[in-house]
């Protein structure tokens, strides 16, 4: 049995939806609005915003802290400004790093 890659384990079934539908449309973000029946910009957000989940899942490991504030902002529960007080916060708290 193969072992999935740890990114894909913070992704919900909703993502990997959108990332199947993303890659049966060959990447086109505009064939992905038309099949949602959204617009262009939406999709870019979303695919944005799944991007983010993905970069932030693979440097977890690292700064579980730093990824927990940034999936609470992704997930609406806590406003950018004050996820990126927390972080820097934190940061300096660990000596600028």
């Amino acid at each position: 049995m193969e072992i999935l890659p740890g990114w894909m384990s913070e992704l919900d079934e909703g993502d990997m939806t959108f990332i199947k539908r993303f890659l049966l449309a060959s990447g086109s973000l505009k064939e992905m609005a038309r099949e949602y029946g959204v617009t262009y910009p939406t999709v870019r957000l979303r695919l944005d915003r799944l991007i983010q989940k993905i970069q932030m899942a693979d440097n977890a490991e690292s700064e579980p802290y730093v990824a927990l504030i940034k999936r609470l902002a992704l997930d609406d529960r806590l406003d950018f400004d004050t996820a990126k007080l927390l972080i820097n916060e934190y940061k300096k708290g660990k000596g600028g790093k």
